[in-house]
This record gives C-alpha cells, structure tokens and sequence, in this order.
C-alpha cells in the first residue's frame, strides 16, 4: 500500500524497452539523436504547435529554473503561489538561475487568483531603480495540493499577466494528470489559454527521469539553449532522455498512465468518502489529496503496512493530523481496497 509519492513508482515496460531500442550503435549527442526528432515532431502534433521550440532536461528543478531565468531578468520578480514547488521545494534553484532574481508571493493559496495576482503586481514596480521589476507569473498544474485549474482558470490569469506584458510558465509536473482531469487538450490548456512556456512533466507520470520545456514561441529557443548548457543541463548521451520521452507520447502512454493514476486516485477517494472520521481537504481532481484524520487511525494504517507522508509526533490518539496521499499508475485496486478496509475496520 505505497500512497508516497508518484515519484517512487516503476517505470511502464514500453519506455524500458524504447530506451533497450536506443542503446545500440552510435548516435549524435547532445539532443541531436533521431529520437529527439520524432520527441519534438509528436510535440508539436499533440499540442497543435507547429513551431513550439521542445527541449528535455533530466529534472523538474531544472525545467522550472531554467524556462524562468530565460523568460525572465535578473532585476525581476516572478510571480508564483506560495506553496509553488518553485517557492518551497527547489532549494532556491529558480533564484539562483534567474541571476539575482526573487520570487513574489501571491495570495495565500495554492491557486492563484486573478484578484490576488492584480494586486501583487500592481505592488511591484512602483519604486523606480530601487525595486524589483515586474516578471513573469508562473502556475502549478495540477497544484502542490491537488487541485488542478480549469482552462477558463487559466485564461483569466493569462489576462492579467498580459495586461502588464508578462509571460506566463506552467510547472506542469502533473500536467497530464490535469488535462485528463479536466477533459481538456493539451492546446487548449496552454499556449490557447495564454500560456507562454510549460515545463512538461515525466517522471510523475512513470517515466525514468525526463522532464520536457516547451516554449510555444520560438524565439526563447536560443536564449534556452545557452542557459541549459550553461547551466550544466545538456546531457551528452541525450538520446536516453529522448527515448523515454518517445515512449511516453507514442500510442498516447502519457494519457493512458495518467488516467490509470487518476481513476486510482477517484476509487481512493471514494473510499475515503465513506470514512466519517476522514476529512478531504478541498475538492482534489487529479491525482493526490490532503487530508486529516485521528491520529489512531494513521497509526492502524502504518502498522498495516501503508506507506504514505503524514506528521507521526505524540499527541492525543483522537487528534485530528494532516496526511497526503499520492496515486500513480502501477498501484492496483487491492491496495486501495485493503487501506479503505484497514481504516474501516474496529
């Protein structure tokens, strides 16, 4: 009963055997593999961006923290909730590559509004020299607590950040989750929302460790270039990265993992529903929830062998403690069936 982190899962037989498929002969580095090709044509179809520049990196940290710094200057400041991974989770990394950079919090959530993000960019640069500029926005898809946006969501931010000249990234870590989620399509969540540059997530989603950077304007695509070899993110066998990605977007293995996520995640919560003594925080539509129950009943889970991140400290046995569980796509009915029924039993 493993309910961590999507992080932790296999890996599906189809991308194992494309990258057996890439590991014969001798092929060009550094990106210029044959795989990288088909990668970027299958982008740009999937997405219906004929001259979106696609590059992959080996992590989220990187694909975030380097399609920032080249949307963005190092006299800036960009716009993010505050529980972003960006802001919470990636050691400062973003700041690091945005060269002096900072980031803005907006609002208190994990979604960020278009009343909130009015209100802190229009509390930027109004202090002359003295004062961050104002920088790109970013957006969490599916957010770091679940929830996903909606694409009108989407579009209501763009027109904010529009409305002052800036671009708008996604961190789409789970964004397939989401578009699964929301029954929409790739285009229609991104650059036809208003979309800028998305960080396309893999290895959430069952991959090894690829993770994809798509600017759908093409002319970042230099800038992008120079700041992920500058940065150390250029591998040179390129082609494992690229043949993970292949075997993700061939037959549609992306779509068909996350919705085995996802309808994993709907018969936990389902579960869940039927527990009086638990407590869904919010409305989770993707993959992965928060929630709160007593502190027995954390405890009856782990003894029975459930794996997933909860704040285990001593306390009253009926207090009331946060957990998150996390779905991906190889855990099966019976261990959702066998954790609802632990936490159902006497």
């Amino acid at each position: 009963m493993f309910f961590a982190s999507d992080n932790a899962g296999p890996v599906p037989q189809q991308v194992l055997n494309q990258m057996v498929s890439a590991n014969s002969g001798y092929l060009p580095s550094y990106g210029a593999d044959p795989q990288m090709e088909q990668v970027t044509r299958l982008v740009r179809e999937k997405f219906k961006a004929p001259d979106a520049a696609v590059y992959l990196v080996g992590t989220g940290t990187a694909a975030n923290a380097l399609a920032l710094s080249t949307l963005s200057r190092p006299w800036e400041t960009v716009f993010c909730s505050p529980v972003s991974h960006i802001h919470e989770d990636e050691c400062n990394a973003p700041e690091f590559y945005l060269g002096g950079g900072k980031l803005t919090l907006v609002g208190d959530s994990d979604k960020i509004t278009p009343e909130a993000l009015f209100k802190s960019i229009e509390g930027e640069e109004n202090r002359g020299v003295h004062g961050p500029q104002r920088g790109p926005v970013s957006i969490t898809q599916i957010t770091e607590k679940g929830h996903s946006y909606s694409v009108e969501e989407v579009q209501a931010i763009s027109k904010v950040a529009k409305t002052y000249g800036l671009a708008l990234h996604m961190d789409g870590a789970r964004f397939t989750n989401a578009i699964v989620a929301r029954n929409a399509s790739p285009a229609e969540m991104t650059w036809c929302a208003g979309v800028d540059a998305l960080s396309f997530g893999g290895t959430k989603n069952g991959l090894m460790g690829v993770e994809g950077v798509i600017f759908f304007d093409p002319k970042h695509a230099w800038e992008f270039e120079l700041r992920r070899k500058r940065g150390a993110h250029l591998f040179s066998k390129h082609r494992y990265l690229s043949a993970q990605m292949l075997a993700y977007l061939t037959d549609d293995l992306w779509l068909d993992l996350a919705r085995r996520a996802n309808g994993n995640f709907a018969r936990l919560k389902a579960g869940l529903e039927t527990i009086p003594d638990v407590q869904l925080r919010g409305n989770p539509d993707g993959n992965m929830t928060f929630f709160d129950m007593p502190r027995a009943l954390h405890k009856r889970a782990e003894a029975a062998g459930a794996v997933y991140y909860w704040d285990d400290v001593e306390g009253p046995m009926d207090q009331m403690i946060m957990g998150r569980l996390v779905c991906d796509w190889s855990i099966t009915h019976d261990m959702i069936d066998q954790f609802i029924a632990c936490l159902q039993s006497d």
